[in-house]
């Protein structure tokens, strides 16, 4: 049974945002507090606003908003999609109409089948991508001057858009996309693991979207488990992935935002397809989930995501020398001291990998200790979870109330296996993809795991470090399975006295469930396939 349906943007402020949009086009304020009722008169100052339509492929009509200026001087221009929501381009209002005021030309749009947009959402396919390139043509038939540079920019679904859009339109320079995807497939599924609440986020969190058909076979299909093989083609023409060298042959400019804890988007698949890019490049990592920490942006209030995305048009498509292309490729967000780290690339760079054995007595040990099993029953919720729903835990984490977790007393041992490592003395920076290779059997054929890094506290309190899930679908009933798996991506300062737990369980209701009801799991650790965890030190 999956959660009802939420939305994927809790904070978005629909009422307010519709209001500074009204303000633009009619000059009339009303409901708007002063500060903003100066800025929408200030944009209706320096520019055009209004208000109509793009015809995009095969005639469907996208509801769209441009803001242009009259004067004959040479501009950049940026288009931007609107993310996977009900409220369609108005998102933007804000900051669009602030990219305005600097000098672009800007147009806003709903996707088609969102919003009063046509049409039915063909999820970043090859129908949108055209679309997107309709949009920027309708753009430049209207900007007065000449146009200098060309920048696509996007959150969520319209960040997928905006890189597929780049990938395919040899006018774009510059491209910024924050929590958006890189490679869709492995949204949909992950070491061989479906990600079943991300896919069912996508299906019901707008409630007044128009998918198309085939957009809801292939995730109805990956929820109901059959005919994956479609899925994962239809979502590889989906991928920025696919499209990274032609990214890179032309040396567009690519600025990604994303959060270390992303629950539907998860940030390693956009990091791969980072470290393949080949032009300017440049990615911020942040505490929270979905959206969470560029969302204060989207109605006006100072953001440091959506300023950094903007130095970056000034800097590809304006030609401002604002020095963030010295700045390093990456700037990642400490969990939980919230220091700013900046890096010149991905990965960031590990000063040791510190190996620690699973162990029959519970502990993670510097030395393998071989000839123990740890065994766990199928099927049983635990309270071990990736998060309490997608997006929303991120919020929470903003506020710095990350999610607890049971301490290893406290944790069910016929469902959870557990290792703990002594406390150090010092803080320890645990900087970028820590590495599980763990050995079990498995009763019957079909077999999910789920690991979870958790920061034990010397008062029994645990919070996440970081996570991944594994599946192996083929191993016949009484295997002998080596698994090797990468956690998601972290920035995190263990403090003092703390310790890393590492906890395994069979079942997460983030994820598809390949076990069979009441088999069991038996963890060991053969001395020709030890289980460890191996931790990244910065």
């Amino acid at each position: 049974m999956h959660p009802a349906a939420h939305s994927l943007y809790p904070e978005l402020d629909a009422t307010a945002l519709n209001a500074f949009a009204a303000a633009l086009e009619t000059g009339e304020p009303a409901g708007l507090p002063p500060a903003r009722a100066a800025e929408a008169a200030a944009v209706r100052a320096a520019t055009v606003f209004s208000r109509g339509k793009v015809t995009g492929a095969d005639g469907t009509l996208l509801d769209a908003a441009l803001w242009r200026h009259t004067g004959p001087a040479p501009r950049p221009v940026v288009v931007m999609p609107a993310p996977w929501s009900d409220l369609g381009w108005p998102a933007y209002a804000v900051q669009a109409s602030r990219f305005a005021i600097r000098g672009y030309d800007v147009l806003a749009y709903s996707p088609r089948g969102f919003a009063a947009s046509g049409g039915h959402a063909d999820c970043a396919g090859p129908l949108d991508v055209t679309d997107g390139r309709h949009a920027l043509d309708h753009l430049l038939e209207r900007t007065a001057g000449p146009v200098t540079r060309i920048g696509v920019l996007g959150v969520s679904y319209g960040a997928g858009i905006a890189q597929l859009v780049a990938a395919h339109d040899a006018r774009v320079d510059a491209v910024a996309a924050l929590s958006g995807w890189g490679d869709l497939g492995e949204v949909l599924r992950e070491n061989h693991t479906r990600r079943t609440a991300a896919v069912h986020t996508l299906l019901t969190a707008s409630p007044r979207a128009r998918l198309s058909r085939p957009t809801e076979r292939a995730l109805e299909d990956v929820l109901a488990g059959h005919a994956l093989g479609e899925a994962l083609a239809w979502a590889e023409q989906r991928s920025p992935f696919t499209h990274v060298k032609e990214l890179g042959r032309r040396r567009v400019a690519v600025f990604c935002a994303q959060a270390w804890h992303e629950t539907l988007f998860p940030a390693g698949q956009v990091l791969r397809m980072f470290q393949e890019l080949t032009g300017p490049k440049r990615i911020d990592l942040s505490i929270g989930d979905h959206c969470g920490p560029e969302m204060t942006g989207l109605p006006g209030l100072p953001n440091r995501i959506w300023a950094d995305a903007l130095r970056w048009f000034d800097h590809h498509l304006a030609g401002v020398d604002n020095g963030i292309d010295a700045e390093g490729e990456v700037l990642s967000e400490v969990m939980w001291t919230r220091a700013l780290e900046p890096s010149p690339v991905w990965p960031l760079p590990t000063h040791r990998v510190r190996r620690l054995h699973l162990t029959g007595t519970g502990e993670l040990a510097d030395a393998p200790d071989p000839g123990w099993a740890a065994v766990v029953l199928c099927g049983v919720e635990t309270p071990v979870a990736v998060a309490d729903a997608v997006a929303r835990s991120g919020y929470a984490e903003l506020e710095g109330l990350p999610k607890r977790y049971p301490a290893a007393d406290a944790m069910d041992r016929t469902a959870t296996a557990v290792w703990t490592a002594a406390p150090a003395a010092e803080t320890t920076r645990l900087r970028g993809t820590p590495r599980l290779r763990v050995t079990y059997r498995a009763a019957n054929s079909g077999s999910t795991v789920v690991a979870y890094l958790l920061d034990l506290a010397p008062d029994g309190s645990a919070r996440l470090i970081t996570h991944a899930p594994f599946s192996d679908l083929d191993a016949p009933p009484d295997s002998l399975i080596s698994a090797d798996v990468d956690l998601h991506p972290i920035a995190y300062d263990l403090p003092p006295d703390h310790r890393p737990m590492l906890a395994l369980t069979t079942r997460d209701p983030f994820y598809a469930d390949a076990n069979l009801p009441r088999a069991t799991l038996s963890f060991t650790s053969p001395e020709p396939t030890p289980s460890y965890v191996e931790l990244p030190l910065g």
